[in-house]
């Protein structure tokens, strides 16, 4: 590679030797050529990290194999700090193991950066891809969501992080996201409590908390759907967990909200509604007259069942 890197692609896996082959061969045909490949092996016990030195190997030159000591694993949020400790770009990238870019994904995104020098960050709309399997029941399903209330926009903060919370516009999949490597540093990376739920809305809201983000109507990657992904197996199997992780979630962002000492009404309600829905804390966080409300409805439910028959009341 003739030229420093702009773009330092990470790749974070773990047993992904299904999908590997084809995320790594998605960077390697963007049009844009000035990135390096940083594959992060977060412990797989398959042969994924065969795949990954193979790689490497015949490209030693802008592709490097990382993993953590022991070969453990820490999570894809420790995953992603060590790719972003070695990388040398001064833009970073994210791909999981069993997503793809399309061929212009860099070189659309980075020359959007370059004409918004204000942008901390980029993302697009993404494909939800379930056509890949072949299956005939999957041949239509694939859908490209609609930003809502964004489009061709750069939103300051707090105001993107505050419709993530009220559901106004959807939080973007990480495989769309461009960031410059100084804001992360400025940051702190990646949390790396959050193990796998959370982990990437918690750095969204770091994010969009702290500096404009360019949102783009553009759809550049494919985010494959399947049943062994993480996402679909804590949807599946993690009801309960689900619910921890976004009552901590939203812990957190209260936290982290107070301490920078950021004060903005929009974002304060909806993240209340947001505490009072998920139950994550006691009933502080409800307005006084919602509280008010709340109990004269229990009052007046409560009348209405001491007046029903015994048989008929509900304990």
């Amino acid at each position: 590679m003739s030229r420093p890197p702009i773009v330092s692609v990470v790749v974070t896996f773990l047993n992904a030797a299904s999908f590997l082959h084809q995320a790594i061969q998605s960077v390697v045909s963007q049009s844009y050529d000035r990135w390096e490949l940083l594959l992060v092996d977060d412990g797989s016990t398959d042969d994924s990290g065969r795949i990954a030195k193979s790689w490497v190997r015949d490209h030693p030159a802008r592709m490097q194999y990382l993993q953590h000591a022991d070969h453990s694993n820490r999570g894809v949020s420790a995953a992603r700090n060590l790719g972003i400790r070695h990388a040398s770009g001064d833009l970073v990238a994210f791909l999981d193991a069993d997503d793809v870019w399309l061929q212009e994904k860099l070189e659309r995104q980075v020359s959007l950066l370059t004409a918004h020098p204000d942008a901390g960050m980029i993302y697009g709309r993404t494909e939800y891809w379930h056509s890949w399997t072949g299956n005939r029941e999957d041949q239509g399903r694939d859908s490209i969501p609609s930003h809502g209330i964004f489009a061709d926009t750069l939103v300051a903060p707090p105001s993107l992080l505050t419709a993530f919370l009220r559901g106004t516009t959807c939080v973007p999949c990480l495989c769309s996201v461009l960031v410059r490597r100084s804001l992360l540093e400025r940051l702190g990376r990646f949390e790396e409590s959050f193990r796998g739920f959370y982990d990437d809305q918690v750095f969204y809201a770091k994010v969009c908390l702290n500096a404009p983000v360019f949102v783009s109507d553009e759809c550049l990657e494919r985010y494959r759907q399947h049943a062994g992904s993480h996402s679909q197996r804590a949807l599946a199997e993690h009801t309960d967990a689900h619910t921890m992780w976004r009552r901590r979630y939203l812990h957190w962002l209260s936290r982290y909200v107070s301490e920078a000492a950021i004060v903005d009404g929009d974002l304060a309600r909806a993240l209340r509604t947001q505490r009072w829905i998920w139950g994550e804390d006691s009933r502080s966080l409800v307005p006084p007259r919602v509280q008010r409300l709340l109990r004269k409805a229990k009052q007046v439910a409560a009348h209405f069942a001491d007046r029903l028959p015994p048989s008929e009341r509900h304990h």
